[in-house]
């Protein structure tokens, strides 16, 4: 495997961990305070209206954003089947009281606009807010439970003493994208659920990696403490770590600029999921993992030397 840092490095990760776990105590709390504040919920989940639209002759996807949100609605679009059917699904978001209202103002404003596209409104169907919000609940339950999971399989996998760390990432992973979302006005979706729960996997996958090298330094060299042990682990897969992210974050970002308004949001997602899982897998899973050693009274101190 080609090696970017040397695996005999010594970083003293350990030394940081006071910092960085007051800088993310400070993130989750103030990206909680946004997700229950400022959270901008999509049509899935607050409730609007769909309206199935299909044209007739070619038209530009953006386009067709562009000139709604000129018109003054809030509207996802998204394809429908294949390019060529030009069929494309239009959530507006609206109040209880004027989703009629609002329907009706879309359907005239793509009649108007798209008179030479040849539209036709194909069927129109309301997002009750009760609706939305039971959906919006399963999107949070979905992720729940896949922490729960996780939890179950590292304590399996390798020791329940782990398991703390590798949860406590994820929801500083979970919490940190969720309030970028809420400060910066982008939309939570269901895509933004899939994103998430993607992000879920792939920051446990790196915080496993560690988690691994950690369990055979503690085989070799049980006399070390565990932080320790955790520093070397580190350093051995800092060289993987750095190829596997650099090299998803590059294509993720390829996609969220080149790859147009429809897939930008779970984009977003990934990208700083991958940022901030690379780093929680560093800075989170590996302190939380000693703060729990300590709570359980385990020895910290080294045993008796290893055999020379």
């Amino acid at each position: 495997m080609m090696q970017v840092i040397n695996p005999n490095t010594k970083i003293k990760f350990s030394n940081h961990y006071t910092v960085t776990a007051i800088l993310s105590l400070i993130l989750v709390g103030v990206s909680l305070f946004g997700l229950f504040t400022k959270m901008n919920y999509g049509v899935d989940f607050r409730g609007g209206a769909e309206i199935q639209v299909k044209f007739e002759k070619d038209l530009n996807l953006n386009n067709l954003r562009q000139t709604l949100k000129d018109e003054g609605f809030k509207v996802q679009v998204q394809q429908i089947g294949e390019p060529s059917n030009l069929e494309f699904l239009l959530k507006v978001a609206a109040n209880e009281e004027n989703l009629n209202e609002v329907t009706d103002k879309v359907s005239k404003a793509l009649s108007a606009d798209f008179s030479e596209q040849g539209v036709e409104i194909r069927k129109v169907d309301i997002v009750g807010p009760k609706a939305g919000a039971e959906l919006r609940l399963s999107g949070f339950q979905a992720m729940f439970w896949a922490l729960i999971a996780i939890m179950i399989y590292v304590g399996l996998r390798f020791d329940f003493k782990y398991s703390p760390g590798a949860i406590v990432a994820l929801f500083h992973d979970v919490s940190i994208i969720l309030g970028v979302f809420a400060f910066t006005g982008t939309e939570f979706t269901l895509q933004t659920v899939a994103a998430l729960l993607a992000v879920i996997g792939y920051s446990v996958n790196d915080t496993v990696i560690v988690y691994d090298r950690v369990r055979e330094h503690e085989q070799k060299f049980s006399h070390l403490a565990l932080k320790d042990q955790i520093d070397n682990a580190i350093n051995e897969t800092l060289s993987r770590t750095i190829l596997t992210s650099g090299t998803t974050l590059f294509i993720s970002l390829t996609m969220f600029m080149f790859g147009g308004l429809a897939i930008r949001d779970f984009f977003l997602a990934i990208s700083l999921g991958v940022l901030i899982g690379t780093y929680s897998s560093v800075y989170v899973a590996a302190p939380v993992t000693l703060l729990f050693q300590k709570i359980l009274g385990s020895d910290e101190k080294s045993q008796a030397p290893a055999n020379a």
